[in-house]
Formats: C-alpha cells, structure tokens, sequence
C-alpha cells in the first residue's frame, strides 16, 4: 500500500493536486501516518488532495440518441420503398388507423434469402410501433403490393405515431397532403 501511494504522489498529476485554494480535501482521503505491512513502522505521508468535481450541466440528463426512423417488414432488413400513407382519425380523435401501401418494396428482392415477412415495423430514436396486419398483393402470380395497416386507440398512441412520421418524412423527404 505504501509503494502505491508514494508512486502516486510522485506523479506529475499529484503535484498539480496540491494547489489548496483549487481543491477540497475530503476527510476520508487524508492519511497523516498509516503502518506498513512490510515491518510495522509508522510511515508519515502527506495529505493526498483531490479534486472537487464541478459540472456545469447536471449528471442526470438523458443520452439523445439520434437514428435515422426506418420501416422494416423483417427485423434487421430496412425497407428501402417508401411508402404512400393515408390516414384516418375518428371524429372525436380517440382513434385512427394508418395504412401504407408499399408498390414493389425492396423486401421481396431479399426476402427469400433473409427470411419471412414477420410484421410491419416502425423504429425510431423513440423505439418501435409494431403491427401484424401485412397483406401482399399479386400481379401475373408475382407480389407487386405490401399494404401495411397500423389502429391507434388513443390519443397517446396517435400523437406517438405523428412524431415517428413527422420524423419519417423528414428523412425520407415526403409531405402531408389533405383530402
């Protein structure tokens, strides 16, 4: 213990941790004489002075992660079509449904080498809206059409949706038209 403290006391760091008027010093850090465990003696070391930590923002702020909103059919496959969106809401706003309708998505190009369509979900920095409610269309015996629909029963779930489109759209340069 002594070998650690000395060598830690000779480091360029420990002298500039000597300037009083700069640092606190902790009653629990100051060791005026301690007994080696090599023979007994009484060793004097003097005060080790530690900084105070001082942080101009608080500590408990949360980490923002920024990802870029994305939909996939097969989790860990991002759709690279983007698709037409209609939205319905009910008269007193408790509820609404989106329906995206996706023409020759980019999931039937690998779809058959990563796996099976498993739902339809939406992932942004916020985490994932999810709906099982897929329906493919076929033209001469091929898909052509993925249409994805996803219900929102509340005004939460709604206003939810609304921020991942907002970001969606922003991304992926689309805009809100009204019938």
């Amino acid at each position: 213990m002594a070998t650690l403290h000395s060598l830690a006391l000779s480091s360029p760091l420990s002298n500039s941790l000597q300037k009083p008027h700069l640092y606190a010093v902790p009653s629990s850090i100051v060791h005026q004489s301690t007994n080696s465990s090599f023979n007994g003696q009484t060793l004097r070391m003097p005060c080790l002075r530690l900084p105070v930590l001082r942080q101009s923002t608080p500590m408990h702020m949360p980490v923002i992660m920024m990802a870029k909103p994305k939909i996939q059919f097969i989790q860990g496959t991002d759709e690279q079509t983007i698709p037409d969106v209609r939205l319905t809401k009910s008269r007193d706003g408790t509820n609404g449904m989106a329906i995206f309708t996706f023409d020759q998505p980019s999931v039937f190009d690998s779809s058959g080498e990563i796996g099976d369509i498993t739902g339809f979900y939406m992932i942004d920095e916020e985490g994932v809206l999810q709906s099982v409610d897929v329906s493919a269309k076929f033209v001469n015996g091929k898909p052509s059409i993925i249409e994805a629909k996803y219900v929102m029963r509340s005004p939460r779930e709604w206003d939810r949706f609304m921020r991942f489109m907002e970001r969606y759209s922003n991304a992926n340069g689309l805009q809100f038209v009204k019938k």
